[in-house]
């Protein structure tokens, strides 16, 4: 028997929703639309280890100290990872942000050393704020000159900005970290205050950089021309974009809160950590990954690297309460990262396919 021509596809797709003999059911519309969010992938994974470290220590994780604690650890790596953000949309790299931002506290540091030092006032702090967040901008506007100007890869540019912007600071330090580096008053403030008490500054300022620029990314221009690089560069600049242009600004993004961030660094741990940032930049582009963002360029979300950034804390913090050592820590680390990225192609080459 034909069927009949006057059934629409819509009432087909009805029909769909039971598929008789078989007992299985056709996925809703809106569940589809939620599968293809880059991000839900990225927060069941998050969800299942809660729930996961949860169950297996009760009562031990996920307290309010465990809150503050993963929140405060992950705002330096967030405001970080914001910046990376805008990079890797545009197909770019950064592995100098943890040297940018040694080298900006470094900086920083030696300004409050020379006028104050553990004591100075407010003066001095706001001072050396604008030393740290000017070296982060200019580093950052160099190198973006040097991949857009010059046309040098930027793996070989930020690679290089790594060891040489490590390699300045310790030549200014003698490769020590100074004493007297960090105002008192910053650290008792913002360093280890609580906004009403009980959130910490640091992941208000993180939260609040973090929102800014997930707006500009989402709903400006800038937003808009960061995408439109990263998809096709050369179409971007036949509709008029100024690639070059736009990709210093980029790095100078980065590099401005990689300053931040040091800033950030020096209120809550009261040192300039030299050796301490070697990682930085891996674990930064583990959680924009993480995030969903292409490493190919034209894809990712702060959202996506809010959620990729307190997986790594997240998980850390589980084992730790588990008693699992710190190599096995950055073992499972590892896993997660591999996994994440291997479901999210998984998922892709399945959206392809349909």
């Amino acid at each position: 028997m034909k069927a009949d021509p006057s059934t629409s596809s819509a009432s087909r797709d009805d029909d769909l929703d039971t598929l008789p003999g078989t007992g299985r059911f056709a996925v809703p519309e809106w569940v589809r639309r939620i599968a293809a969010v880059n991000e839900a992938w990225t927060f069941c994974v998050l969800l299942l280890l809660v729930v996961f470290f949860t169950i297996a220590s009760p009562g031990d994780f996920l307290t309010t100290y465990d809150i503050t604690q993963i929140a405060t650890n992950a705002a330096i790596y967030l405001v970080l990872g914001v910046g990376m953000t805008y990079v890797i949309i545009v197909a770019g790299i950064d592995l100098s942000v943890g040297s940018v931002l040694v080298l900006a506290a470094v900086l920083s540091g030696e300004y409050t050393i020379h006028h104050g030092g553990a004591k100075s006032g407010w003066g001095t702090i706001a001072v050396s704020t604008l030393i740290a967040l000017a070296t982060g901008l200019a580093w950052g506007s160099l190198q973006g000159w040097l991949v857009a100007k010059a046309k040098v890869p930027p793996l070989i540019v930020t690679l290089g900005g790594f060891g040489a912007a490590l390699g300045i600071a310790q030549i200014i330090t003698g490769g020590q970290d100074p004493t007297g580096a960090v105002s008192g008053r910053l650290q008792h403030s913002i360093g280890f205050g609580k906004l009403f008490g009980q959130i910490p500054w640091l992941v208000v300022i993180a939260f609040g950089t973090t929102l800014v620029f997930g707006l500009v990314l989402a709903f400006t221009r800038f937003g808009r021309y960061t995408y439109a690089i990263g998809s096709n560069p050369e179409a971007a600049r036949r509709v008029g974009i100024a690639v070059d242009r736009h990709l210093i600004k980029v790095y100078a993004l980065v590099g401005l809160l990689s300053g931040l961030g040091s800033m950030m660094w020096l209120a809550y741990f009261g040192t300039t950590s030299i050796a301490g940032h070697s990682t930085d930049n891996l674990k930064v582009i583990t959680a924009v990954v993480l995030g969903g963002a292409s490493l190919f360029g034209g894809r990712g979300t702060v959202l996506g690297t809010v959620i990729g950034v307190f997986i790594p804390a997240v998980l850390t913090t589980g084992l730790i309460i588990m008693g699992v050592q710190q190599y096995w820590q950055d073992v499972a680390i590892g896993v997660v990262l591999v996994l994440a990225v291997y479901l999210d192609q998984f998922r892709r080459r399945g959206r392809d396919r349909g």
